[in-house]
């Protein structure tokens, strides 16, 4: 029960600190890059936390094949997530930077717009890729 507050707690954190932060130092030139560090290092520290919290408990098993399996379960969900959230992170970036392009070149001349909705929908399949990827691992 107190590992659940604990990770709750920090959840909470990563949320508030930065947005808290980028608030009050909305009017200085590194506002974002203050935030954005701090939003990364709760990040990072959530996982960390939870990692210790989670695959640090002592397995009772029958055999030493079924330790294996109980101990070996977090890790692949674990995958699984860093899988789908980082291809989904890359994917953002990519539709980010593509679409601006494409909205571009579509006010300069309206006939490009197949090619420019392909480079688009190609950026957006790497979070597919992902996704496939994590149920590769899971399945």
């Amino acid at each position: 029960m107190t590992t659940k507050i604990i990770i709750v707690a920090i959840l909470l954190c990563s949320i508030i600190v930065p947005f808290g932060g980028f608030l009050l130092s909305k009017k200085k030139e590194g506002g974002f890059k203050a935030a954005l560090a701090s939003n990364l290092f709760f990040f990072f520290g959530t996982v960390m936390v939870a990692d210790v919290l989670l695959f640090s408990g002592n397995v009772h098993a029958a055999g030493e094949a079924a330790q294996a399996a109980a101990s070996t379960e977090g890790w692949r969900y674990m995958a699984a997530a860093l899988s789908t959230g980082l291809s989904c992170i890359g994917a953002g970036i990519a539709v980010a930077s593509a679409a601006s392009a494409a909205l571009g070149a579509l006010s300069e001349d309206s006939g490009i717009m197949g090619k420019a909705l392909i480079f688009v929908a190609l950026a957006e399949s790497i979070a597919l890729y992902g996704l496939l990827i994590s149920f590769s691992i899971l399945g």
